[in-house]
Formats: C-alpha cells, structure tokens, sequence
C-alpha cells in the first residue's frame, strides 16, 4: 500500500492579503517550526517564480512549459518529507499582481498551480508515496484588495490612472470566487482552501494560525510561537499621493524610480527620527 507524505501546503496567493505578515512570522519563528515543518519562501523557490510571472504575462505554452520544468527542478530537489511537513509560501506562484495593461486578471493563476501540483504528484509516484498536497489561496474583501492593489501599483509601477478608473477597470476580478472554483476544479481532487484576511487578522499569529494548523504543527508548538506586528502596511496618504504625482510627471522609468525611492527613503529616515 503506498503512503503519503506529510503535508505539502502550497501557498500561492493572492496578493495584497496579508502575505507579507504571514511570511515574516513564519520566518521569524522558523527555528521553532523546524522540527515539524520545512519552511520555503520566495527566495526558495526563485527560478520558478520568474516562470510564473512570465507566465501570467505572456500567457503562452512555451512559457507555460518552462513553469512545469522549474517545478520539477524545485520537487526534484525536495526530500521525501516523510517526517516534516512543507509550508511553500510565495503569492507570485499565482503571477504577477493584476492591474497592468500585460496583467489583467488571475487566470493564469490556474495553469501555474495545475503545473505546479501535476509536478509534485509526479515527483513523489516515483518514491511510491502520494504528494498530501494541500492549496491555500489567501483571499480579502473586494473593494480592500481592489484600493490596497492600486496603491501598491502606485508605489511598484509607473500606473497614473486614478483610484475610481483602476476599480472600474479592475473591479471585476476581486472577487476571487470565480478563480477559486475553476482552479478547485483544475486540480481536483486537490483540495483549494481560501483563507479570509479579515476572519484571522486578529489572532495573535494572524493567517498564520491556519496555516500551521493545515501543516499539523502541534498546537502546543503554534501557541509558544512569537507574534510580530503587521508588515508591509499602506504608506501615509499623503506620501502615496506624492507618488502618484511622481509618476504622472516623470516618464522615464529609472528616473521615476530614483525619485519615488529617494521621498520613500526621506519618509522612512523620518520614522527614525534622522
């Protein structure tokens, strides 16, 4: 009878959902976990997270066979995970954040993921186990996620479209529903479990409590861990405004980046008291 590895939970997105709060903890924390779970972040999984992205831009096969060969450099290179858990969490497996003219929407979410699982699959059939995999997709309120992604395009990316024409335009896909049904149904029988930010935020550990929980941490573990304050939260109005009006002045890219860096730098001096 063949037997299954321990947990294999692939965090893939979406952005803008408390991602960056939820890595720091499990990173700052990643001492404590070791013993039940490997941990895998962005940095881990680098190759196959540029073939994500270019995948969700260029929306082709060729480049969507090179997101299957860098998954199956990334399973190759795995142990057999007989013992520990695996928690890989990097929101760009899903591709790039959507509002840009090359990025509309997060379909190509789903053939990312298809890949992504096919590969594991694959990889463990040959060790005589099935891959327990498990797809957490981290999800926020529509109209949150539609204001959060447009200021972070602001901050990111030279867009110049006010707030109102970036919803018109975007509003349509933050509602995650539809991508959440068809890629359940993509990767079936794999299971897709959403996680609402606003339903864990106020827990101690945030969206991290869940997810530990999926990776069988045990509890007495996950209650010991340390809680770190909120990351990655929104620039001052003010300053995002300053951004904006940077990017609506300024047309040459690096030019408008030294700009927009050095009045972040100034406001983060600031916050030091420099």
């Amino acid at each position: 009878m063949r037997g299954k590895t321990r947990p294999l939970i692939i965090h893939a997105g979406f952005h803008k959902t408390g991602t960056t709060s939820l890595q720091r903890t499990l990173r700052e924390n990643r001492e404590a976990l070791k013993p039940y779970c490997n941990l895998h972040l962005k940095w881990k999984v680098r190759d196959l997270v540029h073939a994500t992205r270019g995948y969700s831009t260029w929306r082709d096969p060729l480049t969507l066979a090179k997101v299957a060969m860098r998954a199956d450099d990334y399973w190759a290179a795995q142990p057999t995970f007989k013992s520990r858990s695996l928690i890989l969490s990097a929101e760009e497996l899903a591709g790039h954040l959507p509002g840009r003219d090359d990025v509309p929407d997060y379909q190509p979410a789903i053939n990312n993921l298809r890949e992504i699982v096919a590969s594991a699959q694959r990889r463990f059939a040959k060790t005589d186990q099935i891959a327990d995999i498990r797809v957490v997709m981290t999800t926020r309120q529509p109209e949150d996620w539609l204001t959060s992604a447009y200021w972070e395009h602001v901050k990111s990316s030279g867009i110049t479209m006010d707030l109102d024409t970036f919803k018109t335009r975007i509003g349509p896909i933050a509602d995650p529903r539809p991508v959440l049904e068809d890629l359940t149904e993509a990767i079936a029988p794999v299971p897709v479990i959403p996680l609402a930010l606003e339903h864990w935020q106020s827990l101690p550990l945030g969206l991290a409590n869940p997810l530990l929980d999926l990776a069988e941490v045990p509890p007495k573990v996950r209650n010991a861990l340390i809680p770190i304050p909120a990351q990655n939260t929104r620039l001052p109005q003010a300053l995002l405004d300053e951004l904006l009006d940077l990017n609506r002045k300024i047309s040459d890219r690096e030019a408008r980046n030294a700009a927009k860096d050095a009045r972040i730098a100034e406001y983060e001096r600031s916050l030091q008291g420099e």
